[in-house]
């Protein structure tokens, strides 16, 4: 059994971002500007974002947060998003999910430039990767197929059942899985809450991707041996014993289920800084793309 790090993964990777950046700043070009935009006050949402702040602080990008209050109305955060589209200097900005209640997200993501869409989640981005054209991939699948990548866990031909159909993490990473690329070239299963007989898809599975949101849903009795896991879920479970009050668990059974793999992520250290990661890597790709290599101010 292997463990996909992605913590190790995601300090490789941002070295690389940081060098990039220095041979822009020694050739006096622009340096990649990510905006994130938070609503409220969600614990979960402010931890991502400071993450991804401090992420952009050690690689060398600049950065801003912005911070609205949850009572904002929808309008003026569309009003927001308009801005950001406008701001030459700013190259890739994202709106944190999830949104206060009274804000319709799919109003919001539809406002966000495409070509600023460092989430990857506008319908432009989103079609462009079925079809398999440039895009901005969402950050957790392409922070999967990243590890997959650096490990070289073979994927060609593989069984590979996806657990969860959301347009951030299932449905992208099932497309992902079964395109002509490496990795990829999978037979692809997307399982869901309406899914019959799950376990018997998961006991066929080469390679198994968890994205529900349920502490330790899939068990040892429901892997077969040598299978790959990724482990997208992460649940926060009161724990007294912890000074933050809590402990972070995968959807994975992690202690039962990684003696029987032959690559396994954990949870914290797995998928999440991959995630992170990619979103700075398409934030570098944001602006290259807008071929804006003019001296900086």
């Amino acid at each position: 059994m292997q463990i996909l790090d992605g913590k190790s993964t995601a300090l490789a990777v941002r070295e690389e971002l940081k060098k990039a950046v220095e041979d822009r700043k020694s050739k006096g070009q622009k340096i990649p500007h990510l905006v994130a935009v938070l609503v409220g006050n969600d614990g979960g949402s402010l931890t991502y974002v400071g993450a991804k702040v401090k992420a952009c602080k050690e690689i060398g990008f600049d950065s801003t947060l912005i911070h609205l209050s949850e009572n904002i109305s929808e309008k003026e955060l569309l009003e927001q998003v308009e801005k950001l589209n406008k701001d030459s200097d700013v190259d890739g900005f994202i709106v944190q999910l999830p949104l206060p209640k009274h804000i319709d997200e799919k109003k919001i993501t539809l406002a966000i430039d495409p070509k600023k869409d460092v989430d990857g989640f506008h319908p432009n981005n989103l079609g462009n990767m079925v079809l398999n054209l440039p895009c901005f991939l969402p950050a957790t699948p392409a922070g999967m197929m990243e590890l997959l990548r650096r490990y070289e866990v073979e994927t060609a031909g593989k069984h590979c059942v996806v657990i969860g159909r959301s347009h951030i993490v299932g449905s992208p990473m099932s497309i992902l899985m079964a395109r002509n690329t490496s990795p990829g070239n999978a037979t692809v299963t997307l399982a869901h809450s309406r899914t019959k007989n799950l376990k018997e898809l998961t006991l066929q599975a080469d390679i198994i991707v968890s994205a529900i949101g349920q502490p330790n849903f899939l068990t040892a009795d429901m892997v077969k041996e040598g299978a790959v896991v990724l482990d997208v879920g992460i649940t926060r479970v009161e724990d007294s014993s912890k000074k933050s009050g809590y402990k972070l668990l995968g959807d994975v059974d992690f202690e039962q289920v990684a003696p029987k793999c032959s690559f396994i992520t954990p949870v914290p250290g797995g998928v999440g800084p991959m995630t992170i990661v990619s979103l700075m890597m398409n934030t570098l790709k944001a602006m290259e793309l807008r071929g804006d290599n003019l001296s900086a101010n």
